[in-house]
């Protein structure tokens, strides 16, 4: 977490007009909603490897205005309740309150609202490189080698142990064939060749697992 704080003022510095304590008091709340203890993988280490990847593939989305999209990566998961949609709704509309009092441009703003949106389902268009690199970005996980992807699993699994189980697995599953049927799921040329295929070998591993199970 040390090196967030200094990452969230250097992207706020180019984009807010409001003074440096401000933009400061912002960031450091946005670092304790990341860290809440129910966080097991929607964390501030998922938020560095967001941040991370958007910085390796920002050269893919030549002309995208990489300032809203490292915004919207922190503000992608600031209200995380495990609600699909209800979640990022409520995170995009932190991100304009937030934003709006920061004094950034309101053009800006709406653009990071708008991408954190898209976290939701994870399919930007085929011209929206913007989208395409936070979405990137954020799937990233599920590239990982067997063992890693396994960890994440278990972490985002955590998040829900209060769900019971079947409904947990139905719900997974189905979360899982949507992202197989995204062709391609990852959109970026440096995305793609690094992580297209470990993560459909590991999305089609983890239903058979689930679906073997029930």
């Amino acid at each position: 977490m040390s090196d967030l704080l200094p990452r969230w003022r250097t992207t706020a510095a180019e984009v807010c007009a409001a003074p440096d304590d401000h933009v400061t008091a912002v960031g450091t709340d946005l670092l304790q909603r990341w860290s809440g203890p129910a966080r097991s993988y929607h964390d501030t280490a998922h938020l560095t490897e967001v941040l991370d990847g958007i910085d390796m593939l920002a050269d893919d989305a030549a002309g995208t205005e990489v300032a809203a999209v490292r915004l919207a990566a922190w503000f992608h998961d600031a209200i995380y309740d495990g609600v699909p949609g209800e979640d990022e709704r409520a995170s995009a509309e932190f991100a304009r309150d937030q934003l709006t009092e920061l004094g950034v441009d309101p053009g800006l703003v709406a653009e990071v609202a708008r991408l954190v949106l898209l976290t939701d389902g994870h399919d930007p268009g085929p011209d929206d490189f913007a989208g395409q690199l936070l979405c990137d970005a954020d799937l990233a996980v599920l590239g990982r080698d067997d063992a890693g992807y396994r960890a994440y699993v278990a972490a985002a699994s955590a998040e829900y142990a209060h769900v019971p189980a079947e409904r947990f697995r139905t719900g997974r599953v189905r979360v899982l064939r949507e992202l197989l049927a995204h062709r391609p799921l990852f959109h970026l040329p440096t995305a793609n060749a690094r992580w297209e295929a470990q993560a459909r070998a590991n999305i089609s591993a983890e239903i058979a697992r689930l679906t073997d199970s029930s």
